[in-house]
């Protein structure tokens, strides 16, 4: 609900308020945002900000003023929000409020770019438009208000109004001031096989944060998602915010802390290598920054965020459906395969169970290894001889789904695209393109490439029975030719995404960039399940897997059983604890299935009935972290029914320990005068029980193990 009292704006969620106070200068100032406050009359906030008694505009000091969209060099020293080389040649500039519309049931849509739905719920848009005539532009501030959520979606729209060009060299989509506090901020860092590994740091004077990748999408290395939280806050208890970019491309979230400790949060695109020329009349939008608050710690902002983009993101069927079971060949045979291994271990996945049978990378051009072919979009008929419709055919027939890898925003220096058009690269003139995986990129700021993308794919899956698509994107982006690039890349790249998948609405997408390279809330808008690291090892997928679930659900977060000793380091652990990992997210397999023994296919079928049990509530329920792997020896989680009814609790631990007494593992939101029965040990439990005294797993002796509960009210 947004309600408007005098130069007073009172934006509520479902538990939040967030206030936003004009003053008689026209600056639009930011007051509160927190735990929900009754509405009245707040007209007489603005004039705490007041610091001397001088007439005129120079009564408001903008330095210690919070701000909705702060400008640098009037009277405010510190990092903007904005940065723009006017009319006038200069960029200083100073915004003052023009005037606000309020819309009833709708969203703020961004053109070009993926943004929040509306859904089946109760939303309310507040626009307000602030301007500076003197420096030639106006900037309209977007929040879109959900009832049923605590979260304010933020934009900024940046138009000419001056009568020559004007040229944007930093637009940042929100900002939020925090007064002064003991603070400290969580964000997700790693690198390729080593994503998002959670990050914990105390916020002191100065620049203290700035979380950017400039590396042409999202990254391996820095994920477009921050917590800010007081320092007692912990995963069940403490106020916390949160913000989370819908944007795959460069992105940067600082925080700074003034000279009195108040807190300024800038999220947006990146200012490095970002330029944007406006003409007369012309207008620039920024992405969607999704602010959320909680006072329930960490875990009421991650659990807020799984809600709001399972029901208010995805624009795929597949976002409120189950998922099929699925089998990859990839770690399975690599490039080296023809139809009669792959018929083999489909035949012999279709038996255990499995639903989907994928045809990862190898399938067409002449494609034998990684530096050829890429960008040739048509069957490799030495391999599979039937053709892609034929081979769909024979899976289907054993009774499972078909689908097949792409990497369409790629191209190998030796294919027949590449020697076609040379000229379709990213690329600086003079200079030898490099390449990464034995690639160039594709340059999606021109049309004609989207479009041949777009024909091309199109043409592939509506010749034959393709269920679904694993999207794949392999390098960094280099050579990128002026400022602003990466940015208008990303308009081509959504615009292929969203005809693609407007055009085949049943294919399930499943994004991926070598792995959980691009893996975020504009990917998602598209793809509901993203393959989240290329190392599916079970004791590093434990750390990736949890720090993964502060920002995005566990229907995203796609998770295989695979080989060992594990392809990527090594490492040997059990047919029980792969399974176990795997099944707390979106669940398949990635290895020769025909290896395996009768014992182990025998497991295999078990773990995919109890996965199939599992499902719907993987799907749809709460999702509770309980232990840190990243401070303590146990991983533990756990997925509950909204409805209370249903609880699945993983425990894993990581090293072994001589005469050491497990500890009590304690359960969250369950119904504490209820009774529980556990489906695998067919034990009783009390919901108080379980949750104030906590259930003792029981662990392998000397060996990383896991321990499993599967808890059905009675």
């Amino acid at each position: 609900m947004i309600i408007k009292n005098k130069n007073i704006f009172h934006l509520q969620g479902k538990n939040t308020s967030y206030i936003i106070a004009v003053n008689e200068c026209g600056d639009v100032m930011h007051y509160y945002y927190g735990k929900k406050l009754r509405d009245k009359n707040y007209d007489w906030v603005k004039q705490e900000w007041s610091v001397w008694n001088s007439a005129g505009p120079d009564k408001w000091t903008l330095d210690i003023t919070p701000q909705e969209y702060p400008s640098y060099g009037y009277t405010d020293l510190k990092m903007p929000a904005y940065d723009i080389l006017n009319k006038n040649g200069n960029n200083v500039s100073r915004l003052t409020y023009k005037s606000y519309e309020i819309v009833e049931g709708d969203v703020d849509k961004i053109s070009g770019m993926p943004y929040l739905l509306k859904g089946k719920s109760s939303v309310q848009t507040l626009y307000i438009t602030v301007e500076d005539k003197n420096a030639g532009f106006s900037v309209v501030l977007g929040y879109t208000v959900f009832d049923d959520y605590d979260i304010i979606a933020r934009t900024a729209k940046i138009k000419n109004i001056s009568d020559t060009k004007i040229k944007l060299e930093r637009a940042y989509s929100c900002a939020l001031e925090l007064p002064k506090n003991d603070y400290k901020a969580l964000y997700l860092s790693g690198g390729w096989a080593n994503e998002r590994n959670l990050k914990e740091t105390e916020i002191t004077g100065g620049i203290k944060l700035d979380i950017s990748a400039a590396r042409g999408g999202s990254s391996h290395h820095i994920n477009p998602f921050v917590m800010v939280a007081k320092k007692d806050a912990t995963e069940f208890f403490g106020e916390v915010y949160g913000a989370t970019l819908v944007y795959s491309g460069n992105h940067s979230t600082t925080v700074e802390s003034d000279q009195f400790g108040n807190l300024r949060l800038l999220q947006g695109i990146n200012p490095f290598g970002f330029s944007w020329e406006l003409g007369m009349g012309e207008e620039f939008e920024t992405p969607q920054s999704i602010l959320s608050y909680s006072d329930c710690g960490y875990g009421g902002i991650s659990r807020e965020l799984h809600d709001l983009f399972r029901n208010n993101l995805s624009r795929s069927k597949w976002s409120k459906q189950e998922r099929p079971v699925l089998i990859n060949n990839w770690e399975a045979t690599y490039f080296d395969f023809n139809e009669d291994k792959l018929m083999e271990i489909a035949k012999c996945a279709a038996k255990q169970g499995v639903e989907l049978f994928v045809l990862d990378d190898g399938w067409f051009g002449k494609r034998y290894d990684e530096d050829k072919s890429m960008g040739d979009w048509f069957v490799n008929e030495k391999k599979i001889p039937s053709g892609i419709d034929g081979l769909a055919k024979k899976i289907n027939a054993l009774g499972l789904k078909f689908g097949l890898w792409f990497e369409p925003e790629a191209v190998n220096p030796d294919s027949e695209l590449y020697r076609n058009h040379p000229d379709w690269i990213i690329r600086v003139s003079g200079m030898e393109p490099t390449t990464s995986r034995c690639e160039y990129l594709l340059d999606f700021t021109k049309d004609e490439v989207c479009d041949y993308i777009i024909n091309a794919v199109s043409k592939i899956l509506s010749s034959a029975n393709i269920e679904y698509v694993k999207w794949d994107m392999n390098r960094p982006m280099t050579e990128m030719p002026y400022q602003g690039f990466n940015h208008k890349f990303y308009l081509g790249f959504y615009r292929v995404m969203s005809q693609i998948c407007n055009a085949f609405p049943n294919v399930l997408f499943e994004g991926c960039s070598g792995g959980g390279g691009r893996f975020d809330a504009g990917i998602l808008a598209y793809m509901p399940q993203i393959w989240t690291s290329d190392n599916s090892d079970a004791v590093k997928r434990l750390e990736i897997q949890y720090s993964t679930s502060f920002a995005y659900p566990i229907s995203a977060i796609s998770a295989h059983v695979t080989a060992v000793p594990n392809h990527q380091n090594g490492r040997i652990t059990s047919l029980k604890t792969r399974g176990d990992v795997a099944k707390c997210g979106v669940f398949g397999y990635e290895l020769d299935i025909t290896k395996m023994s009768d014992d182990e296919l025998m497991e295999v079928r078990e773990q995919i009935k109890d996965y199939k049990k599992l499902r719907p509530l993987m799907l749809n329920g709460d999702f509770y972290r309980l232990k840190n792997p990243f401070n303590t020896n146990y991983c533990a989680w756990e997925m509950v029914a909204k409805d209370k009814s249903e609880v699945f609790l993983m425990c894993a631990k990581r090293m072994s320990e001589h005469n050491s007494k497990e500890e009590h593992i304690k359960l969250m939101g369950l119904s504490e005068n209820a009774d529980y029965i556990d489906m695998y040990t067919k034990k009783v439990y009390g919901g108080d029980e379980l949750m104030y005294n906590g259930v003792v797993p029981e662990f392998g002796k000397f060996d990383f193990s896991t321990f499993t509960v599967h808890l059905v009210k009675i």
